[in-house]
């Protein structure tokens, strides 16, 4: 241990995290299919003796009753895997964030530790996709745990390791997928007049579309539309008749949001009446921004940097998603960074990539955090 823990972090503790993340590294799962990993949870809890439910398949939650039953505080860990290069890894840490969950719970359990307010853990699948939290909501999760308030975190290794990264407010990006089919008519190269060219009407579109980010939005309103997708065309001597595009929209205001998805679809209609042709604009809605409870955030500001041996840094807008903020429509909600960053372990490598790993003392900064939480509001 690099940092000088007040709880009682033994040999023993210290042991079961590193083969529970171990374990949980070694069966990887993608979203809604957590079925190995949903298992192995809840033999754990059964090990813990505490009882548990499933909102949807595949989760798992529960309660730890308070001596007051008067107040519930929540805590949430995803379950997913990735798939990257036909390979589904832990490529998220999202075991480490379950390791962290099961950790506190055990070290609660092994320690003896009565609390005073309810506790209740979530362990949610399909936070990468398709989404867990929305449905896991829309079966009653926060009303059957009466739920007050709710934390969630992410090991980051944009941060390092001691570092722990927050913003009040709206934090991580709402997010859209938008897809774009331009249908043009095809004809000889040596003839373009007899055609409409799809891919010309394509390269309009996307000089206007850019144009909305950079003119119409307010500078002080952060906003991404990047197309990342286009295919179109099969031979240099034909005028291209259909050309699809796929594009990622992320904000953080819900007006702006609404804004940049109308005027997307009426430049696609203009373009539709200028060359005479058929422009299809399809829109699906992805996670809320994640928005952090203001008291929460001056509340747990306060906490990190009573720590010596942490450091808090105030992050800006990140345009990465999470679906934690469906939990924070519902009731305060804060999520939070951990930084994991550690160059001399060779940990340097960002999320969502083969390389990317964490050393297991970020495993007890996390636990030590939840429980610190818990401390403070005199919940234990």
């Amino acid at each position: 241990m690099n940092r000088d823990y007040i709880w009682n972090f033994n040999d023993e503790f210290i042991s079961y995290l590193n083969s529970t993340r171990a374990n949980l590294n070694a069966m990887p799962e993608l979203g809604m299919q957590e079925y190995k990993t949903s298992a192995y949870i809840k033999n754990e809890l059964d090990k813990m003796g505490y009882p548990y439910k499933s909102h949807i398949e595949t989760s798992v939650s529960g309660m730890i009753k308070g001596l007051d039953p008067s107040k519930t505080i929540a805590f949430r860990a995803d379950m997913d895997a990735l798939n990257s290069n036909n390979q589904i890894k832990h490529l998220c840490g999202h075991d480490g964030h379950m390791t962290i969950l099961l950790g506190l719970l055990n070290y609660i359990k092994t320690n003896k530790i009565i609390p005073k307010d309810n506790i209740v853990f979530i362990f949610q699948p399909a936070e990468e996709a398709p989404g867990g939290a929305q449905p896991m909501i829309e079966n009653n999760l926060m009303t059957d745990y009466n739920i007050d308030e709710i934390y969630g975190l992410h090991i980051y290794p944009e941060l390092k390791k001691g570092e722990i990264g927050c913003k009040k407010g709206p934090f991580l990006a709402r997010i859209c997928e938008i897809d774009v089919e331009i249908l043009g008519k095809a004809a000889h190269g040596a003839a373009p007049h007899k055609g409409k060219d799809a891919i010309l009407i394509a390269s309009q579109f996307l000089n206007m579309v850019q144009g909305i980010i950079s003119r119409e939005v307010s500078p002080i309103n952060p906003a991404v539309l990047t197309f990342g997708s286009i295919h179109g065309g099969s031979r240099r001597n034909i005028i291209c008749d259909k050309v699809n595009l796929e594009a990622t929209l992320r904000v953080f205001s819900d007006e702006v949001y609404d804004f940049i998805k109308a005027r997307v679809i009426s430049i696609a209609k203009g373009l539709e009446l200028a060359h005479n042709c058929t422009i299809t604009v399809n829109t699906n809605d992805d996670y809320p921004a994640v928005n952090n409870d203001e008291a929460l955030y001056e509340q747990f500001k306060s906490l990190i940097t009573s720590d010596e041996s942490l450091k808090y840094i105030d992050l800006d807008y990140l345009m990465i998603s999470e679906d934690f903020s469906y939990y924070q429509k519902e009731v305060q909600g804060l999520f939070f960074m951990l930084g994991s960053q550690n160059e001399e372990l060779g940990h340097i490598h960002g999320l969502h990539t083969h390389e990317f790993d964490f050393e297991p003392d970020v495993l007890l900064d996390g636990i030590d955090i939840f429980l610190k939480i818990l401390k403070s509001k005199n919940a234990i």
